[in-house]
């Protein structure tokens, strides 16, 4: 009988004291879910040029602008206006995009 007892672990926490625990990353989930839903305006800015404005009047559709950036070059990536990362840009099956290479801290964001 000794041995059986040995042999005998005491059983781990049962699921009352994971559910705690569940139950609060459910409600943290849930609440975020309604963060998830909020759109947001994600922009950065391709290039600068410098133009006369009597050259940029006499643009007509289809006119091509060259701006100071290329592919590869970094660009700072906004959300609602605020600084938030800094990225290059990229082509992705024949599509212009930006990858992110930099989340920018809170503090050391231009106000």
């Amino acid at each position: 009988m000794a041995e059986e007892d040995e042999a005998q672990e005491e059983p781990e926490a049962g699921p009352e004291a994971s559910s705690d625990s569940d139950s609060e990353e459910s409600t943290e989930k849930k609440d975020l879910d309604a963060v998830y839903d909020i759109p947001v305006r994600v922009s950065t800015v391709l290039g600068k040029v410098d133009i006369p404005v009597s050259k940029l009047m006499a643009l007509e559709k289809g006119a091509v602008v060259e701006l100071d950036k290329k592919v590869g070059d970094a660009v700072e990536i906004f959300v609602n206006s605020q600084l938030v990362a800094r990225g290059e840009l990229i082509v992705s099956d024949g599509q212009l995009g930006v990858t992110m290479t930099e989340i920018i801290k809170s503090n050391l964001r231009k106000t």
